[in-house]
């Protein structure tokens, strides 16, 4: 759910300041047609009003030219209380039915994007809905557009692999997420190696994929490294002149990994910089400029919001020995209470799905803190 920017450039295209089509060309080599989507997990926005979707169960990340490239105008939020039972009458279902997957906003537009499963289990239909300023949502057609596929080489086999309530489909943790950065697609998850975490950069236009880079994080909360837990959300940001990626894992140890280590087949390993608590699972993490400074916003399944001072990282010291609680990079806790999906929706406000009354969800702007 990563926008292919900074939160600065994000703000530049929301005024007008950038033009969308300074990146022209990326959709030139891509096919008309129909993607043939088996799931849709995880989104995020690229130049040119590009959409990268996450297909887990297929392996692969597909490019949809959405053709949204219309720039926003004015100062428009969004609130749209029962997202979820107004996509599921939507679509010719009831709320119990769909499982809201992921949300990405539209820098150019600051239309919203919804991915949404239509069913649970392995006979779930994926489905896209646009979300526009008023709050509408809509379904978006994808019989006849412009796509293009990549396709992992190394993702593990669908199919269980344990006993009783271990069991589990490591295939459905092929990717965990996605970003668009410096004409690259960075995607995070785990592939058929021993060393199973990944984390892989692929030139964007679509040519060839290579093997990801095999990637360990030292855990403060385990005290000790891990290979094999994926990295459940991440934002590229640049510390110094380097682009780098910041990578949270649950039980939440915070690593930090050079962008340019993300060589095909690499071992690498990350630097540990911070532990924001045990028995908790990241959820989203952006990054968002306030007052001159860059600050990072981390929405959790048990530990909250937390905003984290970006200025810290450069010097942040490297946790290598075990954490009974937090270490590391100081945070403040926000009180935003159930979020559940986050992205950036301009340079002031931040887009939650959050719960509401009983099982409704609200789709609505924050300002960020």
């Amino acid at each position: 759910m990563k926008t292919f920017t900074s939160a600065l450039v994000v703000g530049l295209f929301a005024f007008g300041i950038v033009a969308p089509r300074a990146f022209a060309g990326l959709t030139t080599d891509m096919k008309e047609g129909k993607p043939e989507l088996k799931a849709m997990s995880q989104l995020a926005f690229g130049p040119e009003g590009i959409l990268f979707v996450a297909d887990t169960k297929s392996a692969a990340i597909f490019a949809i030219a959405t053709g949204d490239t219309t720039p926003a105008t004015g100062s428009a939020t969004i609130k749209a209380l029962a997202i979820n039972e107004t996509i599921a009458a939507l679509i010719g279902t009831k709320s119990d039915q769909i499982i809201i997957e992921d949300l990405a906003v539209n820098p150019i537009s600051r239309q919203a994007y919804i991915a949404v499963s239509r069913g649970k289990g392995p006979d779930a239909v994926p489905v896209l809905v646009r979300v526009k300023p008023n709050g509408q949502p809509e379904r978006v057609a994808l019989e006849k557009v412009r796509f293009s596929r990549a396709q992992l080489p190394d993702a593990p086999a669908d199919a269980a692999v344990g006993q009783g309530n271990r069991q589990r489909n490591p295939r459905m943790e092929a990717i965990t997420d996605i970003a668009y950065v410096d004409g690259r697609v960075l995607v995070a998850g785990l592939s058929n190696e021993e060393f199973s975490s990944s984390l892989r950069a692929i030139p964007f236009p679509f040519k060839s994929v290579d093997r990801g880079a095999l990637v360990e994080n030292y855990h403060g909360a385990h005290g000790q490294f891990e290979t094999r837990a994926p990295v459940r959300t991440f934002v590229p940001y640049k510390v110094g002149k380097e682009q780098h990626l910041l990578a949270a894992y649950t039980c939440t140890p915070l690593v930090q990994f050079a962008l340019n280590d993300l060589k095909p087949g690499a071992k690498i390993t990350g630097k540990t910089i911070a532990e924001f608590g045990n028995r908790n699972r990241p959820l989203d993490i952006i990054v968002y400029q306030k007052d001159g400074k860059d600050y990072l916003l981390l929405a959790n399944s048990a530990r909250g919001v937390i905003k984290v001072a970006a200025e810290q990282i450069s010097g942040a010291a490297s946790i290598t020995a075990k954490v009974s609680d937090t270490k590391g990079l100081a945070f403040e806790k926000i009180d935003w209470a159930g979020i559940n999906q986050l992205d950036l929706f301009d340079a002031r406000h931040a887009l939650v799905m959050r719960t509401g009354t009983g099982s409704a969800l609200n789709l609505e702007t924050l300002a960020l803190p």
